[in-house]
């Protein structure tokens, strides 16, 4: 028989920032432990229950007992099993007692090796009040908890102390269920303050709408944060008022309430002197409270508040969290006055005390590099070198500040405000400001070549720097975001575009460290590195694989001419000479693989064959057209001009001996395949085109 099954932890507040995720998690790993033992069929309609003091998993269908099933047991070969008369063997005999079957039961099997006996045992199937216990206590141990408790007098470790424990099949309660020391039975909490008492439920299925009708609890954590999200929106409506960035706060929020409701709090309006980020990251990060804005996107000084009960008269509500947040607003209007009052330039030199990294030095070092590296970008960009290099110089200057040493988020947003009340120009602080963009995936990169020469020298001097004493990414492990910061390179290089060779930015970088800091072959290493984050973010983008390939065969430093090179490859792809040309390069490819290097150009007077003659015809008048188009980085044109090789190189292939038995006249013909390979791959390696 089939019947829903519940299963409740009733627990002291959850972490809120992982709430999702534990129920998540232990939805599914409950779910794979019943359908391993044959207790339910697939996962449809199962769900998760989440709230501040609760975990909770609903089964529709789970049986009362797993299927009994008829299991196959091996036994001896039929030659070991049978005597010279056909009778039972002591072997045999021995099988038939432990399997608890008779002669006539046996079966014989044949496999490629011989024939054997085998008994079919029955199975019973254990019941789920039996199996439960071991399966709630193994999906508990997987949650992906970083550290556990323990409470009271016992030995029992779960994220947050657990005081109750629901187990429900149907109507009937497993109370043979006992976990983390609970012994289960079918009584659960509402709200804290809204729900009557201890509520008793009368069946599994009831649960959702039981605890929302009797203890004011929306258990569904989706349900729950959806409705959050609608009583926002209409608010904010209501106050002709936008909400921005709501979706992680929105995640947490839903994690501290389970009877939400949405009320306005208001601040004194001279706060709104202090730049707005700073406003917004104390409200959203240290009170949970979503900020309000204008039409043209400027706060506001009114706030909303997710609370967690509804009452008829909210100003006891409003005020509290008003009184809560108006210190919080002060403190931060304290820390800008008073870091106004030293100009950014003269904390610079303390930087000296801060450390770096104990084997790259101090920030005030790491400065004086960045000043170097970001001036020799802007100068290779003709952009305005001395911004770029004031900019490097400026960027690191508002760690020392009382607003970021509270809000570390604001580094590099605080310097731009501190540079531009210094009197600096709005190049300098919109540099400052934009020095580590892209933070991440999908973020805005830096607007203009001054911005781009400081931020990419930031990326560039953690990856030399780190690459350089042996500290690179190795599995999951990337402590100083060097992945991030190489796709950051990548980004800016790829998407602004800048004329820039990779391979001169990482040895004009490496120049700034001290002489033995380095390790040998780190920068080959650090370009490898990249190479392999700029595969991964070609693949994302959508390009064909072999594309990818062709183009980064050749190892190329120029970033920003690689996505045209794409481009190239994809239009030549479809021509009708793309296969054969792709064939007969690999072909070359392959061959030149096989024998020493070969140096020097074909001699003329030793090509014989007329079809060597042709070819050789052909490419010295398709070399030019190639050459100029790939020197103006026209590389669809270039690859089109190679299409007109077809017809010689089939034809050479064809009629002509390359592994000629004269030394000479082999040379000659491999030299005019090498220079044939050096001609059809400067785009692209294209004999990976090849199917």
């Amino acid at each position: 028989m089939s019947a829903p099954l519940l299963i409740e932890l009733l627990t002291e507040e959850l972490p809120p920032k992982a709430l999702r995720l534990l129920s998540e998690a232990f939805k599914e790993y409950l779910l794979d432990g019943l359908m391993g033992a044959d207790l339910v069929h697939g996962n449809e309609g199962v769900r998760a229950f989440a709230t501040p003091r609760r975990l909770a998993v609903l089964c529709p269908r789970v049986r009362e007992a797993a299927p009994d099933k008829l299991l196959e047991r091996k036994g001896p070969a039929v030659s070991a099993g049978l005597d010279a008369a056909g009778k039972p063997t002591k072997a045999l005999e021995g099988f038939m007692r432990s399997a608890g079957v008779d002669f006539g039961q046996l079966q014989r099997v044949q496999d490629g090796k011989g024939e054997y006996f085998v008994a079919l045992v029955e199975k019973k199937g254990e019941a789920l009040h039996v199996l439960l216990p071991d399966l709630i206590d193994a999906a508990l141990k997987k949650l992906p908890v970083p550290k556990v408790m323990r409470w009271g007098d016992s030995e029992y470790q779960f994220v947050r102390p657990v005081h109750g424990l629901v187990v429900m099949h149907g109507k009937r309660v497993l109370g043979d269920t006992v976990v983390l020391g609970l012994r289960a039975g079918n009584r659960t909490r509402g709200h804290r303050f809204l729900s009557a008492g201890d509520i008793r439920l009368e069946a599994a299925e009831d649960y959702e709408a039981q605890l929302e009708r009797e203890g004011r609890v929306i258990a569904s954590f989706e349900r729950r944060r959806a409705l959050i999200a609608e009583k926002l929106a209409a608010k904010a409506r209501s106050l002709g008022a936008h909400l921005k960035d709501t979706e992680a706060l929105l995640d947490e929020v839903t994690a501290l309430v389970e009877w939400p409701e949405v009320y306005v709090g208001e601040f004194e309006r001279e706060f709104l002197e202090v730049p707005q980020e700073c406003l917004i990251l104390t409200m959203q990060q240290n009170q949970k409270y979503f900020p309000l804005f204008d039409d043209s996107g400027r706060l506001q000084n009114r706030f909303l508040i997710v609370a967690n009960m509804a009452v008829a008269d909210p100003r006891h509500i409003v005020g509290g969290n008003q009184r809560v947040v108006r210190p919080r607003l002060a403190d931060a209007r304290f820390f800008f006055d008073q870091d106004r009052k030293q100009r950014l330039d003269t904390r610079v030199p303390r930087l000296a005390q801060v450390v770096y990294h104990n084997r790259l030095g101090s920030q005030l070092e790491r400065v004086e590099r960045l000043q170097k590296l970001a001036g020799a970008i802007a100068r290779r960009l003709h952009a305005d070198q001395a911004a770029a290099e004031r900019a490097a110089y400026l960027a690191k200057a508002d760690l020392l500040t009382g607003m970021v040493g509270e809000f570390p988020e604001l580094q590099d947003i605080m310097g731009r405000y501190y540079a531009h009340h210094d009197g600096e120009s709005p190049v300098v602080a919109d540099a400052i400001e934009a020095h580590y963009r892209p933070r991440f995936a999908g973020d805005a990169l830096p607007e203009g070549n001054v911005a781009c020469a400081v931020a990419l020298a930031d990326k560039l001097d953690a990856l030399i720097g780190f690459f350089g004493i042996g500290q690179v990414p190795s599995g999951d492990r990337d402590p100083f975001g060097l992945r991030r910061a190489a796709l950051g390179v990548l980004r800016i290089l790829i998407e602004k575009p800048l004329p820039l060779d990779l391979g001169e930015l990482i040895t004009e970088g490496a120049t700034g460290f001290p002489a033995g800091t380095l390790q040998a072959g780190s920068q080959a290493a650090l370009y490898d590195f990249m190479l392999e984050r700029l595969r991964g973010y070609l693949r994302e983008a959508g390009h064909a694989i072999e594309a990818i390939e062709a183009v980064l065969a050749g190892k190329p430093t120029r970033i920003d001419l690689v996505l045209p090179k794409l481009e190239a490859v994809r239009e030549f792809v479809r021509l009708p000479e793309a296969q054969a040309l792709a064939a007969a390069n690999k072909r070359i490819v392959n061959l030149l693989k096989k024998v020493p290097p070969v140096a020097g150009e074909p001699d003329v007077l030793l090509l014989q064959e007329s079809a060597e003659k042709a070819l050789f015809e052909r490419m010295n008048a398709v070399a030019p057209l190639v050459k100029s188009h790939v020197a103006g980085e026209d590389y669809t044109e270039a690859l089109k001009a190679l299409a007109q090789l077809r017809e010689a190189v089939d034809t050479f292939f064809d009629q002509v001996m390359v592994m000629a038995d004269e030394p000479l006249t082999r040379q000659n013909r491999l030299a005019l395949l090498a220079r044939l390979a050096g001609l059809m791959n400067q785009v692209a390696d294209i004999s990976r085109l090849s199917v």
